[in-house]
């Protein structure tokens, strides 16, 4: 392989890296603005924790204080949710 020819191959692969460089960078970018969503919400949680390690706590507390109380909210909770979901799919349906 002649210098010229080498010099050829060089500047050949350094452009497939500049290449490769370009669409890393794009692809990277299309990542970020298809996760930021999620990653709002990731960093809202963070943000939360103090407060939801204070309420965890402070229901731990109380739940042992009146248990059927927790019992009796969490039923109608997981109701609203059941209600909420079937008014959600026959929505969608339409």
């Amino acid at each position: 392989m002649s210098r010229h020819e080498r010099e050829a191959r060089i500047h050949e692969l350094l452009n497939q890296v500049q290449q490769q460089r370009l669409d890393l960078s794009a692809a990277r970018r299309d990542w970020l603005a298809g996760t930021a969503h999620y990653d709002r919400g990731w960093l809202t949680l963070l943000s939360m924790r103090r407060y939801l390690a204070i309420g965890s706590s402070a229901l731990a507390i109380w739940s042992v204080r009146s248990p059927n109380r927790i019992l009796r909210w969490a039923k109608r909770g997981f109701g609203l949710w059941s209600t909420w979901r079937m008014i959600k799919s026959t929505l969608a349906t339409r």
